[in-house]
């Protein structure tokens, strides 16, 4: 099962980005779990500065934008 989580403080953005993640996940048959992080500091013991940001299975994957559905199918696979 793979863990996914949106960093970022709720906004739209980020919203966005787990309605994306989710899609993508299902789309591409993924067991999937996912987890926001709104704590700041928690977000910069990532190394992320710009949200919304995904991270899967601890790795940052992108951060400061929001990826097609296509490019989340490919960071989650």
């Amino acid at each position: 099962m793979k863990t996914i989580q949106i960093l970022g403080t709720g906004c739209p953005k980020c919203k966005k980005l787990t309605e994306l993640a989710e899609e993508a996940a299902k789309a591409a048959g993924i067991e999937y779990k996912i987890e926001k992080v709104t704590d700041i500091n928690a977000i910069i013991g990532f190394g992320v500065m710009a949200t919304p940001a995904l991270v899967v299975d601890g790795e940052v994957k992108a951060s400061g934008r929001i990826p097609s559905v296509d490019e989340l199918k490919g960071m989650l696979s």
